[in-house]
């Protein structure tokens, strides 16, 4: 199996892991801080804050283009739209980066005011 030397990355994790210089045939590998594996942002330090942050900004992206683009406010509208175009980004992977910091906690708070006002639409 051929790799693809230049979409090859190290990233170094663990506390008394040295860095060491891998290669892929004659060429080191570069390393880098943070990479993403299955659209979930991951560092070095397995902070998952990113992804939070990340998460929060795409559902209240699409919740404000429901607000503008939907007129209608009945519940058999909003709600299929929000299941299915806002609920998707707030669980995908939500085990793998459950809050573990407090400001991660009230990034949560607010995905559960945006739900709020998801359905305060209705």
């Amino acid at each position: 199996m051929k790799f693809n030397k230049a979409k090859c990355k190290v990233l170094h994790m663990g506390w008394d892991n040295p860095w060491y210089q891998f290669r892929l045939g004659d060429e080191g590998i570069e390393s880098s801080p943070t990479e993403k594996d299955l659209g979930i942002p991951v560092d070095e330090k397995l902070d998952m804050s990113w992804q939070c942050a990340l998460a929060a900004q795409k559902a209240n992206r699409i919740l404000g283009c429901i607000k503008r683009s939907v007129t209608s406010r009945l519940r058999e509208v909003i709600l299929p739209l929000y299941c299915a175009l806002v609920r998707p980004h707030l669980e995908y992977c939500v085990q793998l980066w459950s809050p573990q910091h407090r400001k991660d906690t009230d990034q949560e708070e607010g995905h559960k005011n945006d739900q709020r006002a998801g359905t305060s639409l209705l």
